[in-house]
């Protein structure tokens, strides 16, 4: 069986220092729901008027959890809010058990923390198709709501994991009109990370006054530059879901305020990143720059393509400026482009220029770049003013011998 259990080589150094967010709460426990001997279950209560805002899978085969959550996501605020997720389990593929175990953990949890069922909101994430043993999770509900703490979102994002090497956290304390506002998020993400709306599983807390509305604009807009434009290996989730909860404590107003959404994308592109550091398996961290393309619609799609590209990963794993596979992603794309018009670089290195081998091209001096831990890969398609940026990994034997196991 593979070791799954090595910290990936692009982690952190450490879990950062996150700002504690008013009006939320955490607590997790030890359920035993697939994994022995750690925490597994993760419950965070939020207090009355927090705003939630979220995006999810766009999976054809998406979860139970999934369904709730988005027939739940714009009601009413007034009652306070909780979140509970499990790990190990999907709850995805299980037909009437799927929906029954959401129904009997969601009024568990509204009975626990004295909140409307309306107002839980649920998560799973872990193997697809076996019976969520939600009486696992039911049985220590009210054990959690009497541990809740404010301080506690570390052993949260521990919680939430599965075959994730370490837990991820980003955060960001801005100063508005004079006042303090705080944003704190985690996420888990390791593997079949090729998003269709946000990421696997994605929290993001903050103490600011903003509407539902405004707070689901903002959201949505940011996604599609952070964790939309992230892939580890092309798989879309059955339970992607990202859910931002703004609790008002601060007493702040950031509605249409630009200084509170720069540093919400900031807390979103960082967990974006995390997630792609930790892709089962990898060794290198990839941006992808495409640049000159016939739209931004294009730009990305001719960057996912590069990303998602088992030849491309597979020379990047290997430390092989392999620019002809670049070439070959871009044409299969299915986006414009024209063979004559293309140039790459690889780090500062040009190595192709107008659709032919750049002039003084060094072999050596690209190698040299793909022996880092991070890399960079330009692509210019000439055709016009379409750009944007994609993050990937590379793919190694690691990402095999995690997935050939991932049940045993």
């Amino acid at each position: 069986m593979a070791d799954i259990t090595a910290v990936s080589p692009l982690a952190p150094d450490a879990f950062p220092a996150l700002p504690v967010v008013a009006g939320v709460s955490f607590a997790t426990i030890a359920a035993g729901v697939k994994y022995k001997g750690r925490a597994d279950v993760m419950l965070a209560k939020l207090i009355p008027g927090t705003t939630i805002a979220g995006v999810f899978t766009s999976s054809a085969t998406r979860s139970a959890p999934v369904l709730d959550c988005q027939a739940k996501l714009g009601g009413p605020s007034d009652a306070g809010a909780a979140i509970l997720v499990n790990s190990g389990n999907s709850n995805a593929f299980t037909g009437r058990n799927g929906t029954a175990a959401v129904e009997a953990i969601t009024t568990a949890t509204a009975a626990a923390c004295d909140l409307p069922v309306d107002r839980v909101f649920t998560a799973s994430t872990g193997v697809i198709g076996e019976p969520l043993p939600f009486e696992k999770i039911t049985a220590h509900l009210k054990s959690l709501a009497g541990a809740l703490d404010a301080d506690a979102i570390e052993p949260a994002a521990q919680a939430i994991m599965t075959t994730d090497t370490f837990a991820k956290g980003a955060g960001e304390t801005v100063t508005i009109g004079g006042r303090t506002v705080t944003i704190a998020g985690i996420a888990k993400g390791s593997g079949m990370i090729a998003p269709d709306m946000a990421t696997m599983l994605v929290y993001i807390f903050t103490d600011a006054v903003i509407s539902q509305a405004d707070l689901q604009a903002l959201v949505s807009r940011h996604n599609a530059t952070s964790f939309n434009c992230i892939t580890v290996d092309s798989d879309t989730s059955t339970s992607d879901t990202l859910l931002v909860a703004a609790t008002g404590a601060s007493g702040v107003d950031v509605s249409g305020d630009q200084t509170f959404s720069d540093a919400l994308y900031r807390v979103m592109l960082d967990l974006a990143h995390q997630v792609v550091r930790d892709g089962e398996g990898a060794t290198k961290f990839v941006e992808i720059e495409v640049t000159g393309a016939a739209s931004d619609a294009d730009a990305r799609t001719h960057g996912l393509s590069i990303a998602n590209s088992p030849l491309v990963k597979t020379a990047i794993a290997g430390e092989d400026p392999n620019w002809g596979r670049v070439v070959m992603a871009v044409g299969k794309s299915g986006a414009a482009a024209d063979r004559d018009q293309l140039s790459i670089r690889f780090g500062d290195v040009t190595v192709a220029e107008k659709g032919w081998v750049a002039a003084g091209y060094d072999e050596a001096k690209a190698a040299a770049h793909m022996k880092g831990q991070d890399l960079f890969i330009g692509v210019d398609i000439g055709l016009g003013a379409g750009r944007a940026t994609v993050w990937t990994c590379d793919l190694t034997h690691g990402y095999i011998s995690i997935n050939a196991d991932y049940r045993s």
